[in-house]
């Protein structure tokens, strides 16, 4: 097992193509914020892929470590914005047009209650994972609780897809 995480955190600090010409920081300015702002919008509704475009700039010869931070951070943040809508979902949940009907926000309530805070560190899914984000927030978990597992998830998500982009080109 360690064996395997010194892997991932290699692949992560260092990059295995050293003969990719170099970028000028214009270029990686953009590239680094193009990054961050699709990892941001793919942690909300808006449909964004976020590990096809850190594929690609993995395989174009970007810094690993760079590339996996602002992957993690726009994700992160993005998951923050699903806890702050989460915590004002409680006065809207009345009204006629809200999207959803309040049994399956409470059996939602319920389900978090039986796993608990921990269930965020699975934030990371495809499926189901941004809904967690909002009933973190719905249920108040702490700040300093939501953004440290929901982080260590998609951080660990990010480093894995560097990981298998680095080793399988």
């Amino acid at each position: 097992m360690s064996r395997l995480v010194n892997s991932l955190i290699h692949c992560v600090l260092t990059s295995r193509d050293t003969n990719v010409a170099t970028v000028d920081a214009k270029e990686s300015y953009v590239v680094y914020l193009s990054l961050f702002l699709t990892s941001f919008l793919a942690a909300t509704i808006l449909p964004a892929y976020s590990e096809v475009l850190l594929g690609g700039l993995v395989t174009q010869g970007y810094a690993p470590f760079l590339l996996w931070f602002w992957a993690t951070l726009g994700n992160t943040l993005g998951s923050v914005v699903n806890g702050v809508i989460g915590r004002q979902i409680e006065r809207f949940k009345h009204k006629r047009w809200f999207p959803v009907k309040e049994r399956h926000l409470t059996s939602a309530q319920e389900r978090f209650n039986k796993y608990g805070q921990w269930s965020l560190l699975l934030a990371w899914l495809p499926v189901g994972g941004d809904p967690l984000t909002v009933i973190g927030g719905i249920m108040r978990v702490p700040w300093l609780n939501f953004v440290v597992l929901v982080a260590l998830g998609k951080g660990a998500r990010y480093a894995i897809v560097i990981w298998v982009v680095q080793y399988s080109t």
